[in-house]
């Protein structure tokens, strides 16, 4: 987690015009308008915005509004929000799940107000088509009702229709979803000229298949090709899901029961069946440290007992001791992490233990001043960020950098202000980093820090989240900021099925871990530094600077024409 970009001289930016910086807030890249502050924004913000919303959409990320931007935000697209919690792994499968799900596989809708273009029997048939490619790969089944309750509301709409999410004519906003845990509800814009299998128009079929994806938890992918891409491409004969969208739908509802060997998603252990909440986590769900093992499972430290986390929460038969599962390993862990050759370090007062899976390897514990030159004790939290792969330490309000193939491993220039990074809290409990994103835990809740905008994302629900709700599956806990914003309540249609709505379980895909080719951390005996690996060790010894991600480094590039102190206006 590099510092945030300084002032590197004069400004070659200028603020973009007040539609795009709607734009920006409309879809989640900047804060939404504050009227107390009359719409001052600074440019830092904006500037980080663009970098963003290019980082998203594939451009060449500049941080200016250059032309191939503007063409980007001109183009007709879904009217949800890009940032509304999606994770991506880094690679080149982005499916995003927004964090809520329908629990009963069998739903109903009805088309409450049909558009004035096309005739109602062809506009039944496409919507019954566009459900299809959601229920093609899953065990979803989607019933048409003329009247009374059901799970997915469909209206045609003009302008301000009652939902604070107005339309805008033709082009621009073509529909919007809600999310499961929104009620599910999809509108479209009828003063679009909708069409049936033509080049000409908007094509319904396709544009609702994608709304309906938010309705049952998809979030928009920055995959062009996947039909969870925000932006819409226009009229497509042979249309196919993308497996991005395949892996998404599935990561949430599971493979189709009668083709679970045709399309391979890695599957979480799933939750206790009784639905039963963690009494503990639940209660309080302040925790001393969590992180990510090499299997790839997410695991909670409290006190002297641990839980595996699942897509719904928490996994069945937790808490355990951990003293049960890590031989020699203490309760009240201060923080933990594993590294690239998937080897787990716990941290404690002055001392640390490393761990091969949940085996000790080797004479452990050892002072951290031995094995971690220029780290305090107690430290609060610990991260290896994705950009460079260098390891963070956090403590009260700083934090420190340690490079192993750097000597010393801790520059001169740390420890440095946890304030650096907008939005992050001092004196957090736990530090986690899973799929591009770094999750801070302080108290009940938690943040959600942009590893590509260095600052906590500007997202709805707003940061910081309660961690019950979000990440342990405690659907009794508040599912909002907290800001206590109100979210509308999902109950089922259907008394016998006992509530209709799932929580996906936070922030968090599958346990796909990918270790890298990067070496193994081995002991230097020549050193008192613990991670030296031997894909570092020549550059260490060479003084060569490690090796940044491709993205980073444009990223980097771009920061040079950042100019802090300016302001920008939205109006």
């Amino acid at each position: 987690m590099p510092p945030q970009p300084g002032n590197f001289g004069a400004s070659t930016i200028s603020c973009p015009d007040s539609g795009k910086k709607r734009y920006l807030s409309q879809f989640g890249y900047l804060p939404p308008v504050n009227p107390t502050s009359g719409g001052i924004i600074s440019e830092d913000t904006v500037y980080k915005a663009i970098m963003d919303f290019q980082a998203f959409a594939g451009l060449n990320i500049t941080g200016t509004m250059d032309n191939e931007t503007a063409s980007m935000m001109s183009l007709p697209r879904c009217g949800v929000k890009d940032k509304v919690g999606a994770s991506t792994d880094g690679r080149s499968k982005r499916y995003a799940l927004q964090g809520s799900r329908w629990r009963v596989k069998k739903l109903t809708y009805k088309i409450s107000k049909y558009p004035r273009s096309l005739d109602k029997a062809s506009v039944d048939k496409d919507i019954a088509r566009a459900f299809a490619v959601w229920s093609e790969y899953t065990d979803l089944t989607f019933t048409q009702k003329k009247s009374g309750q059901v799970h997915i509301d469909i209206r045609f709409e003009r302008g301000e229709h009652g939902d604070g999410d107005p339309f805008d004519g033709p082009g621009g906003t073509l529909a919007h979803a809600y999310f499961p845990v929104y009620g599910g509800d999809a509108h479209f814009d009828d003063s679009e000229h909708w069409s049936i299998n033509s080049y000409r128009g908007t094509n319904l079929f396709q544009v609702a298949a994608h709304e309906f994806g938010h309705s049952l938890g998809l979030s928009h992918s920055d995959i062009k090709a996947a039909l969870m891409a925000p932006f819409y491409r226009g009229y497509e004969p042979n249309f196919l899901l993308d497996n991005d969208d395949i892996y998404g739908i599935q990561a949430l509802y599971g493979p189709k029961s009668n083709d679970v060997a045709g399309t391979e998603v890695h599957q979480r252990t799933t939750s206790s069946p009784t639905g039963e909440e963690d009494s503990v986590l639940c209660t309080d769900s302040k925790v001393d440290t969590m992180f990510n093992s090499a299997e790839g499972h997410t695991y909670v430290f409290k006190g002297d007992y641990y839980w595996k986390l699942t897509d719904d929460g928490v996994a069945s038969g937790y808490p355990r001791l951990i003293s049960s599962s890590w031989k020699g390993l203490p309760g009240k862990i201060d923080a933990a992490f594993t590294y690239k050759n998937g080897k787990t370090y716990f941290f404690k007062g002055s001392k640390y233990w490393r761990y091969v899976g949940k085996r000790i390897d080797g004479d452990y514990p050892k002072d951290i001043s031995e094995g971690f030159t220029g780290i305090p004790d107690n430290i609060d939290a610990v991260t290896v960020w994705t950009g460079n792969g260098k390891i963070y330490f956090y403590k009260g309000t700083k934090f420190w950098r340690f490079d192993p193939a750097q000597r010393p491993p801790v520059k001169s220039t740390y420890p440095k202000l946890i304030s650096n990074w907008e939005g992050v809290p001092n004196n957090m409990d736990a530090a986690l980093t899973y799929h591009g994103y770094t999750y801070f835990f302080k108290d009940n809740a938690y943040y959600r820090f942009n590893d590509r905008t260095f600052s906590v994302d500007v997202a709805d629900p707003a940061f910081p989240r309660a961690t019950a709700f979000w990440w342990f599956g405690c659907k009794s806990a508040s599912r909002g900021t907290l800001g206590n914003i109100a979210w509308k309540n999902n109950y089922s249609v259907d008394p016998s099925e006992n509530g209709n709505l799932e929580n996906n379980g936070g922030d968090f895909l599958s346990d796909d871990y990918d270790k890298g080719n990067d070496g193994e951390i081995m002991f230097d005996t020549g050193s008192t530094d613990e991670l030296v690996t031997s894909s570092n060790q020549d550059s260490a010894n060479s003084g060569a600077v490690s090796i940044f991600s491709r993205g980073f480094l444009r990223l980097a590039i771009a920061a040079t024409a950042l100019i802090i102190t300016k302001t920008c206006i939205i109006t």
